[in-house]
């Protein structure tokens, strides 16, 4: 009995899957952050010219005294997101992987030490750190191009299994947090309309763009007890979405709308869940990579 528990143990956290699975996750999240890191770059660079008391480190950046040049830091910025590039593509990964992963990790802390916290970031970086100290380089990869194709491992489950975790550990400690704030009181939506009036309120004053779909709905108050009690619902109940695939896609669809519904009614961009990164390491994402290299312009630009 001790073995078959070991074994169904071991299919639950490192299940076998093939290479390519774990790779086309790493083009995805790879993608995405070269993306981020180019059209943030410049916002990421400007810290640099902040008066310094403002500088306020948190994370690995509390090992400085002090902030960094301007020239320094636009210089970290830029090796950042050159060295996306290679990650992405797979090339030369023993190096550039985890060079990235940790420069990555320094760029966006270093952002947060300046008085306010971007946690929309940090699964995104989870990911990668994740990504650049396993195999995920041995398929759809530059490094790979004159290898044959590996056999299913479960050298590339486990590492999937673990951003899964990542993922709706994430989620359960924003319902936790809510909980903390506000009790189970944030079910009957009163906090949550306050929210986004007071969000969208303080934006107009300050001249800033606003969702005005939330400015107007703020008036129709039978709706907020049902947002309050699916988004709560959403965040306590993400380990459900690691029981099955099915169960899996019901949550990150629901996620997904729950994160547009924030954007339209607060217009707050949770940019790696709305493109469906955040929620990749869930599926077979190997499907979806050959999907979109069948594309035409895929293909136009050398895809085939």
């Amino acid at each position: 009995m001790s073995g078959q528990w070991r074994r169904r143990l071991d299919d639950l956290f490192f299940p076998v899957v093939p290479a390519e699975r774990l790779g086309a996750v790493r083009v995805f999240v790879g993608a995405f952050t070269l993306l981020f890191l180019v059209i943030r770059g410049v916002n990421l660079a400007e810290y640099g010219s902040f008066p310094a008391h403002r500088f306020q480190p948190v994370g690995v950046v509390s090992l400085l005294d002090a902030p960094l040049s301007a020239g320094m830091v636009w210089a970290l910025v830029a090796a950042t997101v050159f060295t996306a590039i290679p990650f992405a593509l797979g090339w030369r990964f023993r190096v550039f992987g985890p060079l990235f992963a940790a420069l990555l990790w320094w760029t966006t802390t270093y952002r947060q030490s300046w008085g306010m916290v971007f946690h929309t970031e940090n699964l995104m970086v989870l990911y990668v750190a994740v990504l650049s100290l396993t195999h995920s380089a041995d398929a759809y990869a530059m490094d790979a191009r004159e290898r044959s194709a590996p056999a299913p491992h479960r050298r590339y489950g486990w590492p999937l299994k673990l951003m899964a975790v990542l993922l709706v550990v994430s989620y359960v400690l924003a319902g936790v947090a809510k909980l903390r704030i506000s009790g189970w009181e944030w079910m009957d939506g009163e906090v949550i309309r306050v929210q986004i009036a007071y969000d969208n309120v303080r934006k107009i004053e300050l001249g800033a763009m606003h969702a005005p779909l939330g400015a107007w709905l703020v008036q129709f108050g039978w709706l907020f007890p049902i947002l309050g009690t699916a988004s709560l619902l959403l965040e306590i109940g993400a380990p459900f979405a690691l029981l099955g695939r099915r169960l899996a896609w019901i949550w990150s669809i629901a996620t997904w709308f729950f994160h547009l519904g924030v954007l339209v009614m607060m217009d707050i961009f949770f940019a790696f869940p709305l493109s469906g990164c955040a929620f990749i390491p869930l599926f077979k994402a190997e499907v979806a990579l050959e999907r979109v290299r069948r594309t035409r312009w895929v293909q136009a630009f050398g895809g085939r």
